[in-house]
């Protein structure tokens, strides 16, 4: 079963700002990282990332 974090638990676990999180997430952002994972909505205004997706990609960027 996939757990999924909420936005700021995320950031921390990488050690970045959640406002980093939505740059590499944004297309139009200079800073987008299209291997980054895309974030999950959980409700209206809420939403997350899947946790086994996030620690694949740390591995990824630790491997390069």
């Amino acid at each position: 079963m996939a757990k999924i974090i909420r936005m700021k638990p995320s950031a921390e676990k990488i050690g970045i700002g959640r406002s980093t999180v939505y740059d590499w997430q944004n297309p139009r952002s200079p800073r987008y990282d299209p291997s980054f994972p895309k974030r999950v909505k959980l409700g209206r205004a809420t939403s997350g990332m899947i946790e086994a997706d996030l620690d694949a990609w740390i591995t990824l960027k630790a491997k390069a």
